[in-house]
């Protein structure tokens, strides 16, 4: 892995499907060379252009390995989560396991890449959702790991403020992908979200993934410290 000053290099956990990929095939567009983490893939990646490294974003180690591959990163999407269904995330296992996947995992890559997004004066995308400010029954972990990434983007965005470096989020709400598949599927839960999203449609991954790019680029220089909601006005109504 290396790279010239010249291209702009983007790491992104959780790179390999859904958001994530959404996000590495939009910055991949706009001349990105794009370095995807993870354990899953869909078919877009393959052809994409995107790298993939196979890993559990959690493992210091290997999070560590590639980031002493990289001196210089332009941004960091920390899009690497999981939700657990059938009441797992009410159990001490399960809990743990979602909050050290979403949580965790997004504050390891921060650390880690702190140095290369320094050298570049990047910025950091991290992924909140609309389940950040709203409790869940059925998912608690999910719920307050992405509750506590709002807290983690604010504070980095002071705590690295000094390195030149931009920390912002993005709150999905109701997006087409394999992880909203359970309540899309279930016709009652699904009417009774559409009736509340102003927009009346589901949003589409590339609706994130310009939201990130739009906040990873100039155009967003002066904003940092900021939960961006991309969810059709759902948050609002």
């Amino acid at each position: 892995m290396t790279n010239d000053n010249s291209t702009k290099v983007a790491v992104i956990t959780g790179g390999g499907t859904g958001l994530g990929l959404a996000t590495g095939l939009e910055l991949r567009a706009r001349g990105y060379r794009v370095i995807a983490l993870g354990l899953d893939t869909e078919p877009e990646l393959d052809g994409s252009g995107i790298e993939f490294v196979r890993m559990d974003i959690t493992d210091e180690a290997a999070m560590r390995a590639v980031a002493e591959r990289e001196p210089r990163v332009d941004v960091l999407a920390n899009a690497a989560g999981i939700i657990l269904h059938e009441g797992r995330e009410l159990t001490i296992e399960g809990f743990r396991k979602v909050v050290d996947v979403n949580l965790n995992g997004t504050q390891l890559a921060c650390l880690l890449f702190r140095g290369a997004l320094a050298a570049t004066g990047g910025n950091i995308v991290n992924f909140a959702s609309m389940w950040s400010y709203f409790g869940s029954g059925r998912n608690p972990g999910y719920s307050a790991s992405k509750g506590a990434i709002v807290s983690l983007t604010r504070s980095l965005a002071v705590g690295f403020a000094d390195d030149g470096i931009r920390v912002n989020a993005i709150a999905p709400g109701w997006i087409e992908t394999r992880m909203s598949a359970t309540a899309f599927a279930d016709p009652q839960r699904s009417v009774a979200i559409m009736n509340r999203v102003p927009a009346k449609k589901w949003g589409k991954p590339a609706d994130i993934a310009k939201a990130a790019a739009f906040l990873s680029s100039s155009d967003a220089g002066y904003i940092s410290g900021v939960v961006l909601p991309v969810d059709g006005g759902y948050s609002a109504a």
